[in-house]
């Protein structure tokens, strides 16, 4: 999120402090209806067309995506769940502009990917996705601020700015008190916590998170989660996560099941 966002929704929860509390009641409330809707009910930001995917294998054509339509609403928290191998992962790549469908077109943020160069692609990545992995993926020999940085050394801000926007990112995600501390220094939740300050450090419009609390406690995994929904409740962010955890999905607003290729 671009600095002015981050710092207008910690001012205005400095302003109130009950301004937290009201947010988080009306999003028991929502959360409560069972009815597995998304908050949002606003334009798609995400729009599959009958996607396909295939790789081959020697002679053999695997099909891991067939025909498949998806509309993601703008603001929405949606978790994906399906057995391995059902695609999902692959699902993911596409709408992050990792991968490219065989067939189908891929609307997303405004872009259809699928008539974008792979330098288009880049570029568009680096401005609307924000990526959130199982496995962290910080650089040991990085400090947690620098780690949050690396996504702004391919902008063209000011050092002074960069260092603005990761202090702001490590304060949203309560490590402002570890900016200097390597990963080794750090607990599990705390890495995964650094990974998410890094993935909206560049105000994303969508987050994309592969299995976010795969590798956490249950405890650790509950605090990412409790932080992925303040960015979609307070911040706006559209997330798409792809997880095995029933516990991770309950806390999305949509849940949706990916089994062949094929949405259920």
């Amino acid at each position: 999120m671009t600095t002015g966002s981050i710092e207008a929704g910690e001012a205005k929860e400095a302003k109130s402090e009950g301004g937290a509390a009201s947010k988080a009641g009306a999003a028991a409330k929502e959360k409560g209806d069972g009815k597995g809707k998304a908050d949002a009910g606003g334009p798609s930001i995400v729009t599959l067309r009958k996607i396909s995917r295939s790789f081959q294998r020697g002679r053999e054509t695997i099909q891991v995506l067939d025909g498949l339509d998806l509309e993601v609403p703008a603001g929405s928290f949606e978790a994906l769940m399906g057995p391995s191998g059902s695609g999902k992962s692959t699902l993911l790549n596409i709408i992050a502009g990792l991968d490219r469908p065989t067939t189908g077109d891929a609307e997303v943020a405004g872009s259809n990917l699928s008539r974008m160069s792979d330098g288009e692609l880049a570029k568009w990545r680096s401005q609307n996705i924000g990526f959130i992995f199982q496995s962290f993926n910080l650089i040991p020999v990085l400090t947690a601020a620098q780690n949050v940085e690396l996504p702004l050394l391919l902008t063209h801000l000011s050092s002074d700015e960069r260092k603005k926007r990761v202090a702001t990112a490590l304060r949203v995600v309560g490590l402002e008190d570890r900016m200097e501390h390597y990963p080794r220094q750090l607990s599990g939740g705390q890495e995964q916590r650094v990974a998410i300050a890094r993935a909206i450090v560049n105000d994303p419009k969508i987050i994309v998170a592969d299995e976010p609390t795969g590798d956490l406690d249950r405890k650790s995994a509950d605090d990412v989660l409790t932080l992925m929904e303040r960015l979609n409740k307070e911040f706006h962010k559209t997330i798409f996560m792809v997880t095995h955890d029933p516990a991770a999905a309950e806390r999305a607003s949509v849940q949706r099941r990916l089994d062949k290729g094929a949405l259920q």
